[in-house]
């Protein structure tokens, strides 16, 4: 819990008068009916503790991800796990990109870990390039957090230089979190899980926060071959941290397979959609692959777009970026056209 902090995320709309939310890039479906069915009929068992061990869980994960079930470890989101493994692994050192996702440097910061970023460039679309790779020569950190699709930019890494990265983590003892907890949701992004057992040191963390709509019922899990590891990154965590809800609502939303396609292909279809009309409006937008978009456009619209109830997530606070880039999650076309709506009569207005 938030204790007189910030709110450095979005999806924070319970302080009144959002009605419309594009600070989450959760499913733009909502929840699956077969997750909300699943914790109705956990409901009853409320009195027991959870699993310690989430077995259930733990078999329908190893069955869907095609990995045997000791690579698996859940924890209570995949924020909870970021913080696991900066405890259990406590590296000195670290590198990531610029922008990329927050919590990683939050996590580090609490181990005393110095962190390096690799400057993405507006000019390449914010992609991943081969200049990381003499980076990583020149820096030696002992972990590198890679997000995959990167969050803001909603950009892909080729898979490729995710190899080449790999082999070069690997000659050199660094360990390698790849957060891939947006690939379900991406068209044509594959995951690494095919080198967990060649590469030991490479960690992927997943979430059924975005591809099910779950953000509120905290599950996540993490994939990796350092069985190790994932004692120490559990021993870091604390006892019960699985609640039986989300255990049960885990298994069910593995099941949805139609759902998540359903999901994808809104996506696709909405953010060219987005993309097409914030462009005509004046926004620069990255060319995402994601269920996100970043764009950039006057300072202040995210003030502008709270006054009339709309929430979107201000960029200011990721490194690389400032005041003017925003991301706006890709929701369903009813609420796409009234984002729309809302900055067309700010400029209308002159407001922007």
């Amino acid at each position: 819990m938030l204790y007189q902090t910030e709110n450095q995320h979005g999806g924070d709309v319970y302080g009144g008068g959002i009605t419309l939310d594009f600070s989450a890039n959760t499913n733009p479906l909502g929840t699956p009916p077969g997750v909300l069915e699943a914790v109705r009929r956990a409901l009853p068992q409320l009195h027991r503790y959870p699993d310690p061990y989430c077995r259930r869980l733990v078999r329908a994960i190893a069955a869907h991800e095609q990995v045997p079930e000791s690579y698996v470890l859940c924890g209570n989101g995949a924020a909870e796990l970021i913080y696991a493994f900066c405890a259990a692994a406590k590296p000195r050192t670290a590198a990531e990109t610029a922008p990329t996702f927050a919590e990683y440097a939050q996590g580090l910061s609490r181990v005393g870990c110095a962190v390096e970023r690799y400057s993405l460039r507006d000019e390449n679309s914010f992609d991943l390039d081969e200049g990381f790779l003499p980076f990583l020569e020149e820096k030696k950190p002992e972990a590198v957090f890679l997000c995959n699709p990167n969050n803001p930019t909603g950009r892909l890494i080729p898979l490729p230089l995710l190899e080449h990265i790999l082999r070069c983590c690997a000659a050199r003892g660094i360990r390698l979190f790849l957060d891939e907890c947006f690939l379900d949701l991406t068209e044509g992004g594959i995951s690494a899980k095919r080198f967990l057992a060649e590469y030991p040191g490479l960690l992927i963390l997943k979430a059924f926060t975005k591809s099910y709509g779950m953000a509120g019922i905290r599950l996540g899990y993490c994939l990796c071959a350092d069985s190790a590891l994932l004692r120490d990154m559990a021993a870091a965590s604390p006892p019960w941290n699985v609640s039986s809800l989300a255990q049960s609502a885990g298994v069910a939303a593995l099941e949805e397979g139609e759902f998540l396609r359903r999901t994808v292909e809104l996506v696709r279809k909405e953010r060219s959609y987005l993309a097409g009309e914030l462009i005509a409006l004046g926004f620069r937008v990255c060319p995402s692959q994601a269920n996100y978009l970043l764009l950039h456009g006057a300072a202040g619209l995210r003030e502008k777009l709270l006054q009339r109830g709309i929430a979107i997530r201000g960029c200011g606070n990721y490194h690389g970026l400032d005041e003017g880039w925003y991301r706006v999650a890709v929701r369903s076309h009813g609420e796409n056209e009234a984002l729309i709506a809302a900055i067309r009569q700010l400029c209308r207005e002159g407001q922007l």
